[in-house]
Formats: C-alpha cells, structure tokens, sequence
C-alpha cells in the first residue's frame, strides 16, 4: 500500500486552503451583495457571521481532519460514527459542484480565446449573430441611450446568441455548443493533472493557482480606480444604507454568503487539513485564511464596482442599471465595460486569466476532497500503485458525460437549476446544523478544546466553545429555515418559468444530500445489535480511545528517532 501523505510544507497548506476558500464568489457575489444590501452598512452582519459561524466551523473542520488524519468521510466514523452521513452528504454536495463549477471555466476560457481578436466580438453588432435590436451603446448620449427601451447590448447578445445559443426553455435540449464542449476537455485535462499524484503534485500547483490570481486582481484593481466614474462606482459599493439592516433579508444572504465563500460543511477543510502534521498550529492558520477570504472579496469589491462605475458614466445611465451578480457580471457587464476601454483586449485577456485560475484552484481542490475521501473509505483497494490515477480518470469521466447536457442549446437552464438547488446554500447549512450538533454536544467542545491545545499548544478562546454548542448550531438553523420560509421558484432571466417538473427534480437533488445524514444514522441504528439504548451509544462513542496520548506518544517516537538519527550522523 501507498503512503497517504503529507504537504511537504505548511507553505503548501496554507496556498490550498486559500485557492479552495477564495473563488468566483469573492469577485462576483460579494460586491454586488454588498452594493444591494446597504453599501457598508452590510459589512456589519458579513462580519457578524465571520465571527459567528465562519471562523468557528473553519477551525473545526481544519482541526478535525488533523486530528484524525482521516478524510471526509472516514473522520465522522472515527469521531462519531452516527454523523457520518455528514460526509457522505458533503461529498455528494461536492460531486454536483464539480460537474456545474467547471461549466463556468469552460466559459471563461471562450471568452479567452475570443479575447485575441483584432475587435472584441463582444464589442460590436456587426456579426451574424447579432439582432435588429442590437446596441453597442458605445456613442449613444443619455437621451439616445434611455430612448433604446427594447434594445439590447452586443455582449449580452454575444452570451446568449454566441455562446450559449440558448434555447427557449429547459424542453428544448438542442445540440451540443461545440466550441465550450472542446473548452471542457481542455479544463478537465488541466484538473486531472492538478491532482492525479495526490498532494505531491497539488501542494505544487497551488503554487501558482493561489497566488497569480491577487497579481491579475491588483492590476485589474489599479486599473479600476484610474477610470472616470471609478469613484461613483465605489461609492454606490460601500455608501452605508443603515435603513437596510432591519431587512432580515440583508441578514440572511450574508449568512449564505460566509458558509458558500468559507467552503465548511463539505468536508473540503477536513481533507485539506488531515494532510497537516499532528502538531501544526492551525489555530493561527485558520484566522489567517479567515481574514485572508474576506479582505478579498472587499478588495475584488472596489476592483468591479470602478470598472461598472465607469461603464455607468459612459452610458449615462444609474449604476443600478449595469450592476449585475454572477454569470451577469463575468459574461456580460464586465466585458462590456472592457470593451469602453483603451487596448480592450489587454484587459479581457487579464480579467478571464484572473477567472479561471481563481475558479481552477476550487475546482480541483474539490476534485482532491473527493478522492481523499473515497480513497480513505477504501484504503485496502484505492491504496495500490495506480488505483488512484485510474479511479481519478473514471470520475472526471463520469462528471464529464453527465454535465454535457449542461453546454447543450437549453443547458444554461439545467446548469442553473443544478446550481440552484443541489448546490445551495440550503443544503450546506443542514449539514453545518449537524456538524456543530454532533462535534459540540456528542463528541464534546471540551474535547476538542483540549484536542486543539494538545496539537497546536494554545488554548482556543472560550468563545470559540460558546459558538459550537449554541451560537453556530442555532444562526445555522435559523438560516436554514429562512432560506424554506424566503424560498421563490427559480426563473431564468426573470422572465422565463421553470415548469412544474423541473422544480420537483431540483428539490429530489437538494435532498438527496440531506436525507443521508438521517438516512445513515437510521441505518446504522437499525443494523446495530443489542438494545437501541446500546446500539446509540456505541454509535456516539469514538474509537479513539484515549487518542491525546496516543498522539503524543507517536509524536515523542517521532521526534526520537530523529534525534537518534542525528546522533548517529
């Protein structure tokens, strides 16, 4: 059998850690949450919830993978065995995001290529794609501009008519879009060689993924900020709106922001972190990383909103009017702004680079977590020389050929409804219910503070163990019911209605992930022998035995091999 591994450095660690919890989110969710739900005045509950449940849940995913030096699954079994359907409900969490994730690369990578045309296609409504209706909007005064009411631009007719070919609903499939069907094999390539060796080859290229992306960001950053109307831009981003936080809605979408950007609840921390050593501080680790997402997204916040403030100005129109979230942002306002610009294709080239290298890092981090987590479920078959590389191919192939439905002419629906539902914010905050729950009161937050203490030596404050046994657990369950209570059926361009069908189908997928935590603890309830009194507390009774001297012993053996080592050099 094959060494599991380590990262060679903690350098290594904490590069994964970063490109896996900084993503698309940080550049093209948080600013316009922030621009929609009161400028500044939001920051008050983001950062309510950093304090709250983000810093907390990533402390103790991180801590307990390296703990147990287990992977997503198997850790819960070692920890508390009936919660063990957690990981399997993150782990399929997990599998949708890498068959949608992608998606959103192979897009990028479009816009790339087309990047290096001699005009920006994008940029024009000369093409044979383009309608009547077309407007470049390029030398249109106010007047002419708002007299336009039913024209649109030539990037978003270059997105949907272009790039998609979007059909009119998710019955009319259509053929494969040929073009983003090559961009993704390019992708999968790139991914299945990110990791296929494991840590040794990841820990190297995060290298690069975690670290380029802040020199594109800065330069796009800069560049921002010398346009005309950059400074309108950043002031409708940050202007404070105090009247918006008695919005409980405000309130809610920043707690759905902290659990999707800080990546807890899957089991990707748990992963990344069992590949530490025993005695790495990860207390310190984790409120760098912390502090590193959330400064990130500030900054990506000022680096969009004066480029869009910009556009706004050019246009003569509110900024309101081209603020956009998402796809929106990446596929349509962004690149049209680009296009305003002096040397356009410089600053699309640097703004898609940026995108896909930020979005790589999550997406074959993801694809790490998986195979950690299978491969650990399975040490005696995955642990041979080779499994690994073949297993890793088979599922990038099975991802492949269930999302190619998804970069057909009526894709975009389905691609939407699978990012909608199966990998909401809904389903992560079920599980992080549960995870506190089982952590906090079965396995015990004394344990894990003492567990903590013994592996980084420093006692975690006291308010951390206040957070996992009541304050975590209960904003997580009251998000989670909000977001059931808030729930509005899904719509595509607020236009187009998603029939009946497609709504159930999105609601089996959002629960497929979180019946397994009660489905699990039920089965192994039910297949356990001796009463059902016995057969719970063995379920909720780890199998560490008396682990902390266990640990400390391996540790002292450890270090005195090494010193007899040295000894006899």
């Amino acid at each position: 059998m094959e060494e599991r591994g380590q990262w060679a450095s903690k350098v290594e660690f904490l590069m994964a850690v970063a490109g896996n919890i900084v993503g698309l989110g940080n550049v093209w969710r948080f600013p316009y949450l922030c621009y929609k739900n009161g400028g500044g005045a939001f920051l008050v509950p983001y950062l309510v919830f950093v304090v709250t449940c983000g810093i907390p849940l990533v402390l103790l995913e991180t801590a307990m993978g390296q703990y147990t030096q287990e992977g997503g699954i198997t850790s819960w079994r070692k920890l508390c065995p009936l919660a063990q359907g957690i990981g399997f409900g993150g782990q399929l969490i997990l599998f949708y995001s890498c068959m949608t994730y992608i998606i959103i690369l192979s897009w990028a990578l479009l816009y790339l290529v087309f990047s290096f045309s001699s005009q920006l296609p994008w940029a024009s409504c000369d093409n044979y794609w383009n309608t009547d209706d077309c407007d470049d909007f390029s030398t249109k005064n106010v007047e002419q501009w708002t007299n336009q009411t039913n024209s649109t631009s030539a990037a978003t007719e270059f997105w949907e008519r272009r790039v998609l070919a979007i059909s009119g609903g998710i019955e009319e499939i259509g053929s494969i879009r040929w073009e983003v069907f090559c961009c993704l094999i390019v992708m999968w390539v790139v991914c299945y060689f990110c990791v296929w060796k494991g840590v040794k080859s990841t820990g190297k290229v995060v290298y690069f993924t975690a670290t380029f992306p802040y020199v594109m960001l800065l330069i796009l950053f800069i560049r921002g900020l010398t346009l005309p109307g950059a400074q309108q831009g950043v002031m409708f981003y940050l202007l404070p709106e105090i009247s918006k936080l008695t919005d409980p809605q405000v309130w809610m979408e920043a707690g759905a922001q902290i659990f999707f950007s800080y990546s807890v609840g899957v089991g990707s921390l748990i992963v990344l972190g069992s590949y530490n050593k025993y005695n790495n501080n990860c207390y310190k680790d984790c409120l760098c990383l912390c502090l590193l997402n959330s400064g990130t997204s500030v900054v990506a916040g000022f680096a969009v909103f004066s480029v869009l403030g910009f556009m706004a100005q050019e246009q003569g129109v509110p900024i309101s009017e081209v603020a956009e979230s998402g796809p929106g942002l990446a596929f349509i306002a962004y690149p049209q702004a680009v296009a305003m610009m002096p040397l356009p294709q410089l600053w699309s080239i640097c703004f898609f680079v940026m995108l896909i290298v930020l979005g790589l890092d999550t997406q074959f981090i993801a694809l790490e977590v998986v195979m950690t987590s299978i491969i650990d479920l399975f040490p005696q078959v995955m642990r041979r020389p080779g499994r690994r590389e073949q297993f890793l191919l088979l599922f990038c192939l099975l991802c492949f050929f269930c999302q190619l439905v998804m970069i057909t002419e009526g894709g975009m629906y389905i691609f939407q409804m699978f990012d909608y539902y199966a990998c909401n914010g809904g389903c992560i905050l079920f599980l992080c219910v549960f995870e506190t729950l089982a952590l906090g009161w079965i396995f015990g937050a004394d344990r894990l503070i003492d567990i903590i203490k013994d592996m980084t030596g420093v006692r975690p404050n006291p308010f951390f163990k206040i957070c996992w046994l009541y304050i975590t657990p209960l904003i997580s369950l009251g998000s989670f019911i909000c977001s059931l209570v808030e729930y509005t059926p899904l719509t595509f361009n607020r236009w187009y209605l998603y029939p009946d069908w497609a709504h159930v189908l999105g609601w089996l997928f959002c629960l497929s992930s979180i019946l397994l935590v009660p489905g699990w603890a039920l089965y192994k309830m039910a297949t356990g022998t001796g009463t059902l009194s016995q057969r719970f507390h063995h379920l909720c009774k780890s199998d560490l035995g008396d682990p902390l001297s266990q640990k400390r012993e391996i540790v002292l053996q450890d270090t005195g091999e090494q010193m007899q080592l040295f000894n006899i050099n």
